[in-house]
């Protein structure tokens, strides 16, 4: 008997001290939303472009395609000034946006003069480099596709989710850093 119990008390000394080894997570990869949602967006953003090129077309203006992908046509070119906005300039603009098919969504009367510190707040990136091309006293109408603008969640207000937007914008002032 006590050689049994010898034997059992080895036996479990020798298991206990053997390491336990980690057990690896089981991972399943599988791109379906991904790939479903990457399809979505290119053919949400297919139908924008051209929507926003049947615009252009249709209006006869001369727009510049920007190499952030928005377009722009200048409505009051300043020819007297060089200076465009840096990092830390203060640009005092106002501003009115419609949809593509005219509608204002926000009228120049509602809207409110604003001051945006380039590069150092908040503010969507088409606005943020459309405000870069401009100079003092400048106003611009830009054409915003909607994933350079409110994109999918829109303003909460009157932007609904993936709208294209035409913002006409007129810089009042440029304060240099």
């Amino acid at each position: 008997m006590m050689k049994k119990l010898l034997s059992l008390l080895i036996f479990s000394l020798f298991i206990a001290c053997q390491t336990n080894e980690a057990r690896r997570p089981i991972q399943y990869k599988t791109g379906s939303f991904l790939d479903n949602s990457i399809a979505t967006n290119k053919a949400i953003n297919n139908q924008e472009y051209t929507l926003i090129e049947n615009f252009i077309s249709n209006s006869k203006e001369n727009y510049i395609r920007s190499s952030y992908g928005f377009w722009y046509k200048y409505d009051i070119k300043n020819i007297k000034s060089e200076y465009t906005p840096k990092f830390g300039d203060l640009v005092t603009y106002s501003f009115a946006v419609k949809d593509l098919n005219g509608n204002w969504i926000y009228s120049p009367k509602e809207t409110k003069q604003k001051n945006y510190y380039v590069e150092q707040e908040e503010l969507f990136s088409g606005l943020r480099e459309g405000l870069k091309l401009m100079k003092k006293e400048e106003k611009i109408t830009f054409i915003f596709p909607s994933q350079l603008a409110y994109g999918y969640g829109g303003d909460t207000d009157r932007i609904g989710a993936d709208t294209p937007l035409i913002y006409q914008v007129t810089v009042r002032n440029i304060h240099r850093k």
